[in-house]
Protein backbone atom coordinates (compact mmCIF):
# COMPACT_ATOMS: atom_id res chain seq x y z
CA UNK A 1 0.00 0.00 0.00
CA UNK A 2 2.62 2.08 0.60
CA UNK A 3 4.47 2.08 -2.62
CA UNK A 4 0.84 2.51 -4.20
CA UNK A 5 0.80 6.22 -2.20
CA UNK A 6 4.40 6.94 -3.28
CA UNK A 7 3.62 6.03 -6.92
CA UNK A 8 0.38 8.36 -7.08
CA UNK A 9 2.17 10.80 -4.79
CA UNK A 10 4.91 11.01 -8.11
CA UNK A 11 2.11 10.91 -10.55
CA UNK A 12 0.90 13.77 -9.12
CA UNK A 13 3.53 15.98 -8.21
CA UNK A 14 4.60 15.19 -11.89
CA UNK A 15 1.56 16.33 -13.32
CA UNK A 16 1.30 19.35 -11.19
CA UNK A 17 4.95 20.68 -12.31
CA UNK A 18 3.73 19.47 -15.92
CA UNK A 19 0.27 21.36 -15.45
CA UNK A 20 2.53 24.32 -14.13
CA UNK A 21 5.33 24.51 -17.25
CA UNK A 22 1.87 24.54 -19.45
CA UNK A 23 0.43 27.27 -17.77
CA UNK A 24 2.67 29.73 -18.67
CA UNK A 25 2.04 28.60 -22.46
CA UNK A 26 -1.02 27.24 -22.13
CA UNK A 27 -3.88 27.36 -19.64
CA UNK A 28 -6.04 25.52 -21.37
CA UNK A 29 -4.03 22.57 -21.36
CA UNK A 30 -2.84 23.19 -18.24
CA UNK A 31 -6.29 22.58 -16.68
CA UNK A 32 -6.48 19.54 -19.22
CA UNK A 33 -3.45 18.18 -17.59
CA UNK A 34 -4.95 18.27 -14.04
CA UNK A 35 -8.22 16.91 -14.99
CA UNK A 36 -6.56 14.18 -16.29
CA UNK A 37 -4.36 13.58 -13.95
CA UNK A 38 -7.33 14.12 -11.29
CA UNK A 39 -9.80 10.96 -13.18
CA UNK A 40 -6.53 8.75 -12.94
CA UNK A 41 -6.11 9.23 -9.54
CA UNK A 42 -10.09 9.02 -8.68
CA UNK A 43 -10.30 5.71 -10.84
CA UNK A 44 -7.35 4.00 -9.22
CA UNK A 45 -9.07 5.14 -6.21
CA UNK A 46 -12.18 3.71 -7.05
CA UNK A 47 -10.45 0.34 -8.19
CA UNK A 48 -8.36 0.27 -4.81
CA UNK A 49 -11.79 0.61 -2.41
CA UNK A 50 -13.26 -2.04 -4.15
CA UNK A 51 -12.54 -4.75 -1.98
CA UNK A 52 -12.61 -3.16 1.35
CA UNK A 53 -16.39 -1.33 0.06
CA UNK A 54 -17.70 -4.65 0.27
CA UNK A 55 -16.16 -5.95 3.17
CA UNK A 56 -17.53 -3.37 5.23
CA UNK A 57 -20.63 -3.60 3.48
CA UNK A 58 -20.46 -7.21 4.35
CA UNK A 59 -19.82 -5.73 8.27
CA UNK A 60 -22.83 -3.30 7.98
CA UNK A 61 -24.74 -5.80 7.21
CA UNK A 62 -24.00 -8.54 10.04
CA UNK A 63 -24.74 -5.06 12.32
CA UNK A 64 -28.48 -5.37 10.76
CA UNK A 65 -27.69 -1.91 9.71
CA UNK A 66 -30.04 -1.23 6.39
CA UNK A 67 -28.87 -1.60 2.98
CA UNK A 68 -31.14 2.24 2.84
CA UNK A 69 -28.26 3.82 5.51
CA UNK A 70 -25.48 1.78 3.87
CA UNK A 71 -26.30 3.28 0.60
CA UNK A 72 -26.33 7.27 2.05
CA UNK A 73 -22.95 6.50 3.35
CA UNK A 74 -20.99 5.10 0.50
CA UNK A 75 -23.51 8.31 -1.58
CA UNK A 76 -21.86 10.73 0.89
CA UNK A 77 -18.49 9.95 0.41
CA UNK A 78 -18.62 9.64 -3.31
CA UNK A 79 -20.28 13.33 -2.88
CA UNK A 80 -17.60 14.82 -1.04
CA UNK A 81 -14.68 13.17 -2.85
CA UNK A 82 -16.25 14.62 -6.48
CA UNK A 83 -17.07 17.76 -4.45
CA UNK A 84 -13.89 18.72 -3.20
CA UNK A 85 -11.84 17.80 -6.45
CA UNK A 86 -14.12 19.87 -8.45
CA UNK A 87 -13.38 22.67 -5.74
CA UNK A 88 -9.67 22.65 -5.94
CA UNK A 89 -10.08 22.18 -9.75
CA UNK A 90 -11.98 25.63 -10.09
CA UNK A 91 -9.42 27.48 -7.68
CA UNK A 92 -6.68 25.83 -9.36
CA UNK A 93 -8.37 27.69 -12.66
CA UNK A 94 -9.01 31.09 -11.01
CA UNK A 95 -12.49 30.55 -10.13
CA UNK A 96 -12.85 31.01 -6.30
CA UNK A 97 -16.26 31.68 -6.54
CA UNK A 98 -17.20 28.41 -8.87
CA UNK A 99 -15.00 26.62 -6.43
CA UNK A 100 -17.27 27.81 -3.26
CA UNK A 101 -20.58 27.34 -5.84
CA UNK A 102 -19.45 23.44 -5.79
CA UNK A 103 -18.86 22.86 -2.35
CA UNK A 104 -22.71 24.56 -1.93
CA UNK A 105 -23.86 22.21 -4.14
CA UNK A 106 -22.39 19.56 -2.56
CA UNK A 107 -23.45 20.66 0.65
CA UNK A 108 -26.83 20.65 -0.81
CA UNK A 109 -26.66 17.02 -1.93
CA UNK A 110 -25.53 15.88 1.60
CA UNK A 111 -28.53 17.65 3.13
CA UNK A 112 -30.73 15.68 0.45
CA UNK A 113 -29.38 12.55 0.71
CA UNK A 114 -29.22 12.19 3.99
CA UNK A 115 -32.84 13.60 4.96
CA UNK A 116 -34.28 9.78 4.61
CA UNK A 117 -31.68 8.97 7.59
CA UNK A 118 -32.38 11.83 9.88
CA UNK A 119 -36.22 11.02 9.73
CA UNK A 120 -35.84 7.50 10.33
CA UNK A 121 -33.50 8.81 13.64
CA UNK A 122 -36.06 11.06 14.60
CA UNK A 123 -38.27 8.12 14.96
CA UNK A 124 -36.35 5.99 16.79
CA UNK A 125 -36.19 9.07 19.31
CA UNK A 126 -39.66 9.26 19.44
CA UNK A 127 -40.11 5.22 19.94
CA UNK A 128 -37.36 5.69 22.95
CA UNK A 129 -39.02 8.61 24.70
Amino acid sequence: MVDNCLTVGIFCVCGALLSLILKQYCTEHSLTVSLAVCTAVLTAFVLMLASPVSELRIILEAAEISEEYISVMFKALAICCITHIAAELCRDSGESAMGSAAELWGRGALITISIPVFNAFLKLIEKLL
